[in-house]
């Protein structure tokens, strides 16, 4: 399969295909993570790599790269040699629920995932190996994220994930069950007076409870992208792309 580069601004390029590509749930998720140069990062499900390459336009810590499919994680060895960013990122190409011995347990700082948004048998599946896999809950479900995420983190360590509003509830409950505390949590909307179409959330293992809810994001303002979405985009503007890509 033909891939493209884009470039990411910050001198990074991505490596975007057909079966892996990215849109604005996961800028919006890199940017609600926003890891500082300490911390140490595991990113699931990476598809192209697009959130720990987000990252590493900004000074991080050491970033694992954890994606299922060959061609996904080729894509993001792709970026890594082309940007020069081997003492950055780890790719490795594995099922997040086969970690054990593969990636280091009770290290990270930080794990986060843009996971499948519907649950199986949810909705008409996509057709494409890729596209099923992205989008439905074939290969993992939230119990697998948040188990192994409760494996992978420290003690204190978050867990940030993008879903659909309406499964809040779910990803909540398996969040507890896990030893994971939901602490942070934020509604996008495509403008004001619109119903929100994505929630970032974060939990922190051992966490006490108790959560903070933060102001709606509003993707549009009245003159094109809102004034906090052009902050986030910065240098690279997805103006062509769908918030679900």
């Amino acid at each position: 399969m033909e891939f493209r580069q884009e470039y990411l601004g910050g001198g990074i390029t991505a490596f975007v295909s057909d079966a892996h590509t990215f849109g604005t749930d996961a800028v919006l998720l890199a940017d609600f993570a926003s890891p500082n140069k300490r911390t140490v990062c595991c990113d699931l499900g990476s598809g192209c790599g697009i959130i720990p390459l987000l990252w590493c336009k900004k000074e991080t810590g050491k970033i694992t790269a954890v994606e299922i499919q060959p061609l996904g994680a080729e894509q993001i060895e792709k970026a890594i040699e082309f940007n020069s960013l081997s003492d950055r990122i780890t790719a490795v190409n594995a099922d997040l629920k086969a970690l054990k011995g593969v990636v280091p347990f009770g290290c990270f700082d930080l794990v986060t995932m843009n996971p499948p948004y519907k649950a199986s048998g949810a909705g008409i599946e996509s057709q494409s190996g890729a596209d099923k896999i992205a989008r439905h809950e074939t290969m993992c479900t939230f119990k697998d994220i948040c188990t192994v995420a409760a494996k992978l983190l420290n003690f204190g360590g978050k867990l940030c994930m993008c879903i659909r509003p309406e499964r809040l509830c779910e990803l909540f409950c398996e969040m507890k069950a896990a030893g994971i505390e939901p602490k942070r949590l934020r509604l996008v909307a495509k403008c004001a007076g619109k119903a929100p179409w994505l929630a970032l959330v974060e939990g922190r293992r051992g966490g006490k409870s108790g959560m903070t809810v933060e102001p709606e994001l509003f993707v549009h303002g009245e003159n094109g992208y809102s004034d906090e979405m052009k902050r986030i985009y910065a240098d690279y503007l997805l103006e062509n792309r769908g918030e679900n890509a």
